[in-house]
């Protein structure tokens, strides 16, 4: 199936009557559900077509709730807390809003994300997508109206197959493997145009909505920007985009990678959020008055993100891998100063006109869930609203200058966010306890590993 063959994007899908429609027009032959793990990774089932629409009219496709709380090496806790030892079935409910052509595909296939609810018909509370919805739901009962954009950076890296290895950087149309820092070189981009091409054919079938692509400082590092939007409609996307630039890497015989740190001596991969606040009523961005200065509202708003993303880390960068990223000789932030136009710090206030004044978020590593990522930094941002805190001096100068104030290593991180009251009571308890014990959990198999700098370093010497 070629990428012109079929209308692609369908147009907004309300309900499922019209979903239903749509799958029958393109001859749809299977449905892939999608769930996101708490990790972004996918989850779910691929099913015909014809169940698939048989299941819209009961209680959606089953599932067993440990699905959700998988560790990345895709085990479980047996002794499960979250799941009370019963691992009672969930149901994947398709949100119709979201359904997508897969375009790498042969035979027509569809892709729909799916909401996780009980046998009470409630959203599960430690689903990602449960979580932004809970964050969401609590600013439209202020009238307000959340947008944000993320900035995602990944690697293209030589197939790699044995993990043992360091990874290589991949051969570009010249023939030859990039050398030193091209940070936003034209011809260094130029080299990965085939597969950023096929990255935005891709996007344009399922629909995602990215801007510009930007070559970073790492050798075959890019970035790519999405265009502002709805938290929850973005977040889809993310999910998505990630899958969708694997799949084209793979066309051209590398991996793509958003570990937050993949290679030991080159910059690390973030995804930056820049957010802002509508008033749904009046439709104007509260972080800015008329006359384009700053608000009161956004103030408040920074002092949120000052205050409780240090707690929140785990959230932002939650694999021990993240932690690599967040180093002294890097640009990565290691404080949460803010400033104006200033990239080394944590919390950055791009020049910007009224309508568009907004906040950087850039502690988080590209390796983050997006559902997760952006209800932490709503979170935080909203506490600091309701609690009316004030925050610190602008910082002018260099951040990476002051003090080191972030966690060091995810399980400093997690006690953070264990012992912190206001986001366990924003997010859910439900949600904190399943993300610790699902970290914990990795933590537990990671410690398990010997790496090569221990047999370096302590075979013979100690």
């Amino acid at each position: 199936m070629s990428l012109d063959a079929i209308h692609l994007t369908p147009p907004t899908i309300h309900n499922n009557a019209e979903l239903i429609d749509w799958l029958r027009e393109l001859r749809i032959d299977e449905v892939e559900c999608l769930v996101p793990d708490i990790n972004g990774v996918m989850r779910g089932k691929i099913v015909p077509r014809g169940e698939f629409i048989e299941s819209l009219d009961g209680d959606g496709l089953r599932l067993p709730e440990h699905a959700l709380i998988q560790g990345v090496t895709g085990d479980s806790d047996s002794h499960s807390k979250v799941a009370a030892g019963v691992d009672l079935d969930i149901y994947m409910v398709p949100d119709p809003a979201t359904v997508r052509i897969v375009p790498w595909y042969e035979v027509p296939t569809a892709q729909i994300i799916c909401d996780a609810f009980n046998k009470q018909r409630e959203l599960v509370p430690f689903a990602p997508r449960s979580v932004l919805k809970r964050i969401l739901a609590n600013y439209s009962e202020r009238n307000w109206k959340p947008v944000v954009a993320p900035e995602l950076e990944f690697y293209l890296v030589e197939k790699n197959t044995d993990p043992d290895l360091p990874l290589n950087v991949p051969t570009g149309l010249s023939g030859r493997k990039e050398a030193g820092r091209q940070a936003y070189g034209i011809e260094a981009s130029n080299e990965y145009d085939p597969v950023v091409n096929l990255i935005y054919d891709y996007c344009d079938a399922c629909g995602i909505n990215i801007g510009t692509v930007a070559h970073e400082a790492g050798p075959a590092q890019l970035e790519i920007n999405f265009k502002h939007g709805d938290p929850l409609a973005i977040a889809d996307q993310v999910f998505m985009f990630k899958r969708v630039v694997r799949k084209a890497a793979q066309k051209y015989d590398m991996y793509a990678t958003f570990m937050a740190q993949p290679h030991e001596s080159e910059p690390g991969s973030a995804m930056h959020i820049h957010q802002s606040i509508v008033d749904k009523q009046r439709g104007i961005n509260i972080f800015a008055n008329d006359s384009g200065d700053d608000t009161e509202l956004l103030m408040h708003y920074i002092a949120g993100l000052q205050h409780y993303v240090e707690h929140a880390t785990a959230l932002f960068c939650p694999n021990v891998n993240s932690f690599r990223r967040m180093r002294l000789e890097s640009d990565a932030p290691i404080n949460l100063h803010w400033g104006r136009d200033n990239r080394t710090c944590g919390l950055r206030v791009p020049d910007s006109s009224r309508h568009a004044r907004r906040v950087e978020n850039r502690i988080g590593g590209a390796d983050s869930n997006p559902y997760i990522a952006f209800a932490a930094t709503l979170a935080c941002g909203l506490i600091g609203l309701t609690e009316q805190r004030q925050p610190g001096p602008m910082t002018t100068g260099d951040a990476h200058e002051l003090a080191f104030t972030l966690p060091r290593h995810l399980t400093e991180a997690l006690s953070k966010l264990d012992a912190c009251l206001p986001l366990r009571s924003m997010l859910s308890d439900r949600f904190v306890d399943a993300f610790i014990e699902v970290k914990n959990l990795e933590m537990n198999t990671y410690n398990r590993v010997v790496s090569s700098w221990e047999r370096n370093y302590l075979l013979l010497s100690i």
